[in-house]
């Protein structure tokens, strides 16, 4: 923790270093932008310098946050970067882009800007304790005083010391005070007031609780359709097959046991698929043995081999737990219907508080999230808790999804 003397100490060679930058800054940045318009008539050209641009602009908003918070000592929250959800080859120059409209980003352009200017004044202002030096000095030549542009022409030697001291002491003065400026600047720019925080968080928690929401719409209709798909028809057809049997009963008691026993085969069927809807609940195995075990349960049923490894030292929360198993479960069961792969390779581990998973397939790809979907659910379950879902699958492949889940829910 930095006194306030200190921060501003800090700060002062810092706007030097502005000032004498900003023009030449400046000058690249308009130099930049004309070069991308310029270059909007050979279309893909223009989009790939204001895209880099975009990316330079959050790179120098985040290093102004860095830069602020170490030297004022200020909480400036995280600045996340901002994703494309797109799955196409658009999706790398999409995410370049989309850094345009990140609010944060402009603010940190304009703190910059505004620093520079502090910056620029600050150095006039050197100039002047520079010249106030110089003046201490002047006695020494004799009585008459060319200093720069001033005449002062003959004139006791008080009169240039005076002139020097109050030069330094107003020139120091400013440069003080441009130094209280550019903290105060950075507090109000930068670090979020409190009304900001409590509407940000109260944003947030409204959407993940709609993200829950919709997950549980998700799985819902999930369950239905497969009761509807799978386990209804085998119920009725065991209705139907009891029905025949009754009907055959006194005329043709050999068929009656064939169909009992087509009964029979229907309703254990029926009661395996039950099993395995209890079981994209929550597994059995999951509540007693944890994350670890679960996984490696869920990769010896896989129809596909799955390179897995899994560091995970620790029990970690209920809902925790299970936000992970589904969304690897999620990965393996698309890998194995949808994407034609032959190999799965799976990472999952624990680091700073949150459970990490990258899973990578050799598959066709294309995978994209659609409205109720299977992705969709997952990425709904998993920002519901405060985690994180990005995937990228081109048409061809490969399907990279990676996945964190905070430890402690």
């Amino acid at each position: 923790m930095k006194t306030k003397a200190l921060q501003i100490t800090a700060a002062i060679p810092q706007l030097v270093l502005y000032g004498v930058l900003c023009i030449p800054m400046f000058t690249l940045f308009i130099g930049a932008v004309a070069t991308g318009i310029g270059l909007l008539f050979a279309f893909l050209l223009g989009v790939v310098v204001f895209a880099v641009l975009g990316l330079t602009m959050y790179l120098l908003a985040r290093f102004e946050e860095a830069r602020a918070g170490w030297t004022f000592d200020l909480n400036i929250p995280h600045h996340e970067f901002r994703t494309s959800p797109r799955t196409d080859g658009w999706k790398f120059l999409h995410t370049l882009a989309l850094q345009w409209a990140d609010s944060r980003t402009w603010i940190g352009i304009l703190h910059g800007s505004l620093v520079s200017l502090l910056g620029l004044i600050t150095v006039f202002c050197l100039h002047w304790v520079a010249t106030g030096i110089a003046w201490l000095f002047a006695p020494l030549q004799g009585s008459t005083y060319l200093l720069g542009n001033f005449w002062l022409g003959e004139q006791p030697s008080w009169v240039a010391l005076l002139l020097g001291v109050g030069l330094i002491l107003f020139g120091s003065a400013l440069i003080v005070g441009l130094a209280i400026a550019h903290r105060a600047l950075s507090k109000q720019l930068l670090v979020p007031s409190r009304e900001a925080e409590l509407r940000t968080e109260a944003r947030t928690q409204s959407q993940h609780r709609q993200q829950a929401i919709s997950a549980a719409d998700i799985e819902r209709a999930r369950i239905e359709r497969d009761l509807h798909d799978g386990v209804q028809p085998r119920l009725v057809a065991v209705g139907m097959t009891l029905g025949m049997a009754r009907r055959k009963l006194d005329t043709d008691p050999e068929r009656v046991g064939e169909l009992i026993d087509e009964a029979r085969e229907s309703t254990m069927t029926a009661v395996a698929e039950l099993r395995q809807l209890v079981r994209g609940f929550q597994p059995a195995v999951l509540q007693d043995r944890g994350l670890d075990a679960a996984l490696s349960a869920l990769i010896g049923r896989s129809v596909i081999p799955v390179d897995i490894q899994v560091n995970l030292p620790n029990r970690y929360s209920d809902r925790s737990e299970a936000t992970m198993y589904f969304a690897v479960a999620e990965a393996l069961a698309n890998a194995a219907k949808h994407a034609n792969a032959t190999k799965i390779v799976a990472r999952i581990h624990e680091e700073n508080g949150y459970l990490f998973a990258h899973i990578e397939d050799n598959g066709r790809g294309g995978a994209h999230r659609s409205p109720g979907g299977g992705i969709d659910g997952v990425i709904n379950r998993v920002t519901a808790v405060g985690g994180s879902y990005n995937f990228s699958s081109p048409e061809g492949g490969p399907t990279v999804i990676e996945v964190s889940v905070p430890c402690a829910l």
